[in-house]
């Protein structure tokens, strides 16, 4: 009798031990963009995680849990970044990407609560306001973005200008065609001159291979 007790307990301990240990956190929205449970955590392209819970708070926002392998733990920090995105895997789904700025930083603890980042950057989000007061403001905006983009290490200029232009696409895709062709004609220039500049840079770094990501969404732009 103890014998038939005693051998399924020990594959139960066997089997717990065998699963892979997470680093589970909940990250808080105010919009969560048609984000399910079971979709990706992503960092840096690798896929580190999911997304195993959603709810709706009395507080008017949403609670997103997040189960982070293990072996990507470090990923999550006090300097990381949680954006809702499209998941490049599989456009039709979205996912949790991570972004360091800068790299690093003390790892997060289990079960604490962050602040999600909204979808898109400050800048993007507010083109359509921009567009309506005038280009003026708007080439403000993109200036003072320019500047800041020179601030980071070069080590992330490349990931912080693919990620602009992403949140740039959905933009078009959201906006009227007078609003496109307004972005065409005094954005994408402006756009192209910085990325033939930083193209240069690369060059001379001997990175030529990372101007590829840019130029593809670049493209992706164009067929919009």
């Amino acid at each position: 009798m103890l014998k038939r007790i005693v051998i399924p307990f020990v594959l139960l301990i066997l089997f717990i031990g065998c699963e892979e240990s997470t680093l589970n956190i909940k990250v808080r929205y105010d919009q969560i963009h048609g984000l399910k449970e079971n979709d990706r955590v992503i960092f840096e392209k690798n896929h580190i995680g999911s997304v195993t819970s959603i709810s709706y708070t009395s507080g008017g926002y949403y609670t997103v849990g997040l189960a982070i392998k293990e072996d990507f733990s470090n990923a999550a920090t006090e300097n990381s970044q949680f954006f809702i995105t499209r998941d490049f895997r599989n456009t039709e789904r979205k996912a949790i990407e991570i972004v360091q700025s800068p790299k690093g930083g003390v790892p997060l603890e289990e079960g604490i609560i962050v602040g999600g980042s909204h979808g898109q950057s400050t800048f993007f989000s507010e083109i359509g306001k921009d567009l309506e007061k005038g280009l003026d403001d708007l080439k403000k905006h993109f200036e003072t973005f320019f500047k800041e983009l020179k601030k980071i290490p070069e080590s992330d200029e490349v990931k912080k200008l693919e990620k602009e232009l992403e949140h740039l696409a959905e933009e078009m895709k959201r906006s009227g065609e007078s609003v496109r062709k307004k972005i065409e004609k005094d954005v994408l220039p402006k756009l192209r001159q910085e990325i033939e500049k930083l193209r240069k840079r690369l060059h001379e770094l001997g990175r030529e291979d990372e101007i590829e990501r840019l130029d593809h969404q670049m493209e992706k732009i164009r067929e919009i």
